[in-house]
């Protein structure tokens, strides 16, 4: 079985709406304020472009600031070092950690990212966490210049990995990019809660479960 997982709100924190709230409360003084602009923020061309890795983060702040008049400086300040601020989420660190031993013991297991991510928020987490070791292999937007949903970028993981899509799920915590991964004979999880994570990968471990 082939385990694919996304990184942000997954397997590192990524709470864009408290972000804002955080960083940006004068410009969204309500909760709805806060997640409407944290949706223009982050679901939008100027920042799946970075995501994308085809335009710099320079590039992102400068057009996201013009879009939503906000402050570019404060921008740059919140967006650059966030790399370094995204966590673990404990859970599924210990999951993972799991997952590997049953994987290193003889299971029949192998696991995978694929992540949204831009580069030089990627360098930054697979600096600071040796938990990229225990991946099989991985795939960072930024690094190859093509975004989930596209059914592209699953491709090209499937194809580097050899894997047989009725043996792989992916989780992720965006459910377009889980109906993607679906559309491709993938089965996948939509993690809206990464404490219950474990527990909904049981049915598809249950085989090597028995083994």
């Amino acid at each position: 079985m082939n385990i694919v997982f996304d990184l942000g709100a997954v397997v590192f924190t990524w709470e864009p709406v408290a972000l804002v709230r955080q960083h940006f409360a004068h410009h969204a003084p309500t909760a709805e304020a806060a997640h409407a602009l944290a949706s223009q923020m982050f679901h939008h061309e100027d920042w799946a472009g970075f995501d994308r890795g085809t335009h710099s983060l320079d590039e992102a702040i400068g057009r996201m600031a013009l879009r939503l008049s906000l402050p570019a400086e404060r921008l740059d300040d919140v967006l650059a070092p966030m790399g370094e601020r995204l966590a673990p989420i404990d859970s599924s660190v210990e999951l993972l950690d799991t997952l590997r031993r049953r994987r290193d013991a003889g299971a029949p297991l192998k696991l995978y990212y694929l992540s949204n991510m831009p580069s030089p928020y990627a360098r930054a987490l697979e600096e600071r966490h040796r938990m990229f070791d225990w991946f099989d292999g991985g795939i960072f937007s930024g690094d190859v210049r093509m975004i989930k949903p596209q059914p592209e970028i699953y491709q090209l993981l499937a194809d580097r990995h050899s894997l047989v899509a009725g043996k792989t799920v992916f989780i992720d915590d965006t459910l377009v990019n889980v109906e993607a991964a679906r559309a491709l004979g993938w089965h996948a999880i939509h993690c809206t809660a990464p404490s219950r994570l474990a527990a909904e990968l049981d049915d598809y471990l249950a085989p090597l479960n028995s083994t």
